[in-house]
């Protein structure tokens, strides 16, 4: 995790965008509603079947979480 809304992973390229998206998605819903029982009750969705990815193949890791982290912040 990076920042706020923010998320760098850096994954092998054998796996799909949309793979990883919803392995994210699922792993994480599923934490939070073990968390959060209240929120299984509730039935509603955690996430919206929506999102956006941006490439930077080549680029050392290291170098993208400076640029990141480096973002102004939303006011």
């Amino acid at each position: 995790m990076v920042g706020d809304g923010q998320l760098l992973v850096e994954y092998p390229p054998t796996i799909s965008v949309l793979t990883l998206v919803n392995h994210l998605k699922g792993v994480s819903s599923r934490m939070l509603r073990k968390d959060f029982p209240e929120l299984a009750v509730r039935g509603a969705h955690l996430w919206t079947p929506n999102y956006f990815a941006a490439s930077a193949g080549g680029t050392p890791i290291e170098r993208l979480r400076e640029y990141v982290e480096a973002q102004e912040k939303p006011s």
